[in-house]
């Protein structure tokens, strides 16, 4: 029976309390763990995905199944990394599903609205990062930004741990190409 604990009471409790009461159905314990890795979930999903809103999507399809995941769930490492490599799944499930000929959004009015006009190279690098096909720019965002390791990639990516290196240096080599055709109008 799930516990009726407040969920100010709640947010102090461990990842692990927390987890063992959202996979028994607590919803105050779901709330606590959106709080406290939501923000940096949907920083994941977003940098795979590249739109707001898909981003929300995908957090969103994340904390729907995770009581049902948490079933699963072996407690073998930390609870975030966990986290971080089921938004990584639903985000690239995400990406393959609308890989039907459509190019994944960059939501620019995002990219101006959260960087000034003093960062124009972080913008040149973040359309740069954007403009990478799908299969190149996974394989950075979750190698470079999100420090998985090339066989973590793999298996996430269903492909080899050398593919996942091919696919970064090839990702490299296209933003290096990019950032500097981009400094000499």
């Amino acid at each position: 029976m799930p516990s009726s604990k407040p969920l100010r009471e709640r947010e102090n409790d461990s990842d692990a309390e927390l987890a063992a009461a959202t996979r028994d159905g607590d919803t105050r314990a779901l709330a606590a763990l959106y709080g406290r890795f939501g923000t940096r979930l949907i920083a994941v999903a977003y940098r795979l995905v590249f739109s707001v809103q898909d981003a929300e999507d995908v957090l969103h399809d994340v904390f729907v199944g995770l009581p049902e995941a948490l079933r699963r769930y072996d407690e073998r490492g930390a609870l975030e990394g966990w986290l971080r490599q089921i938004t990584a799944r639903v985000a690239l499930t995400k990406l393959r599903d609308e890989r039907d000929g459509q190019r994944v959004s960059l939501d620019l009015a995002t990219i101006h609205a959260t960087r000034s006009l003093d960062h124009v190279g972080n913008i040149a690098l973040h359309a740069a990062v954007a403009a990478l096909p799908a299969s190149l720019r996974s394989v950075l965002v979750l190698k470079e930004i999100e420090g998985f390791s090339h066989a973590e990639i793999g298996e996430l990516l269903g492909i080899s741990a050398g593919a996942s290196q091919v696919r970064l240096h090839r990702a490299l080599r296209q933003l290096r190409t990019a950032l500097s055709e981009g400094e000499h109008p």
